[in-house]
């Protein structure tokens, strides 16, 4: 039996689902009556995608539409960070999306202090976009799981490697 135990807290997301999610969303925009003319364009890029529509009305209409493929899909709703709309040539407008991932380390060294001050028996250690927490008893890591849990982060958290 091994002496410690250990957990990875990343923050990712599967990047094919999300390919399926946009191209779900293109489909659908694409065959909705009020959405079929707009000439909406969803380009996906490395950090982010663009959504270009006819006006912000379809705008909100595309978003909605993303969230529904997203949440079906299994996808969080937090690794989307909408930034604000901005018009381009032709009265359409633009919407750059960023996609969060990984851990920042203003917020690694948040959850961090948040774990060494409520419990005592683990150690946590910042590797990179990722927190590795280790403890001797497994009871403690699921204290530490729990705690994360209900934490309020900005990117969604995934518990990794529990061995």
């Amino acid at each position: 039996m091994a002496s410690t135990y250990s957990f990875d807290v990343v923050s990712d997301f599967d990047w094919q689902e999300l390919v399926n999610t946009l191209d779900q969303v293109r489909r659908d925009v694409a065959t909705r009556y009020d959405l079929k003319d707009s000439g909406t364009e969803v380009d996906l890029e490395e950090t982010s995608f663009t959504i270009t529509t006819a006006s912000d009305m379809t705008l909100q209409a595309v978003e909605d539409v993303l969230r529904q493929k997203a949440t079906k899909r299994n996808l969080s709703l937090k690794i989307f960070d909408f930034q604000t709309p901005e018009p381009v040539g032709g009265n359409k407008v633009k919407q750059v999306v960023k996609l969060r991932k990984g851990l920042s380390q203003d917020l690694a060294k948040k959850l961090s202090k948040t774990i060494r001050d409520e419990l005592k028996k683990v150690t946590v250690a910042i590797q990179g976009d990722a927190l590795r927490i280790t403890g001797k008893s497994k009871d403690d890591l699921q204290a530490a799981i729990n705690l994360l849990k209900e934490q309020d982060v900005e990117v969604p958290l995934q518990f990794q490697n529990y061995r």
